[in-house]
């Protein structure tokens, strides 16, 4: 099932036996809550853990004007961009000793290839991270809307089952990471 902002909030909404909303722009408590929240916790949620369907990698362009100190080349992060995994050089997304400073990564690389999650729509989103979004969504939402601490504890911890649970089922979407360019392995070989 595809769902939208809208669709992600009321379903978190009723987990707390609030009223649904049909829009952002409504005059209620629920929409105005959810507004001010729903962006900031899908985006810590997405930067919480390497989501293989939200996974990207681009080579990025070099800016003109150069670092003021430790390296020798800027590069423009894309605007999508929340979290970077790594990066490297040519065609290997990793080994490149770089740092972030606001929306551009600093190098001494010519050439910068980065792996990184990147900002999906929701109709992207599978059913195992709508769950867990709209559990962190519930727990986000409760005090403001409840006022009861130990409802929003509650939530909190169901929350963080949904999280581990999304974590499990992606991970199951690949196969498991081996060793790359290990000194121990090469001297046996």
């Amino acid at each position: 099932m595809i769902y939208t902002k809208i669709d992600l909030c009321s379903r978190a909404l009723v987990k707390l036996g609030a009223s649904t909303i049909a829009s952002f722009d409504e005059d209620t408590a629920e929409a105005k809550v959810c507004m001010q929240l729903y962006e900031p916790t899908l985006e810590s949620l997405l930067a919480s853990y390497p989501w293989r369907f939200a996974l990207e990698k681009v080579e990025l362009a070099r800016l003109v004007t150069a670092p003021k100190a430790d390296y020798k080349y800027a590069y423009q992060l894309p605007n999508d961009c929340v979290r970077i995994l790594s990066a490297g050089n040519g065609i290997k997304s990793q080994g490149l000793k770089y740092k972030i400073v606001g929306n551009t990564l600093h190098t001494n690389s010519e050439q910068v290839m980065i792996s990184y999650i990147r900002r999906p729509n929701e109709s992207e989103f599978p059913p195992f991270f709508c769950n867990a979004l709209i559990a962190r969504l519930s727990a986000e939402l409760c005090l403001p809307l409840t006022e009861s601490t130990t409802r929003t504890d509650y939530m909190y911890n169901r929350a963080d089952e949904e999280f581990k649970m999304a974590k499990l089922t992606d991970s199951q979407q690949d196969i498991p990471a081996c060793f790359q360019d290990f000194s121990l392995i090469e001297v046996r070989q």
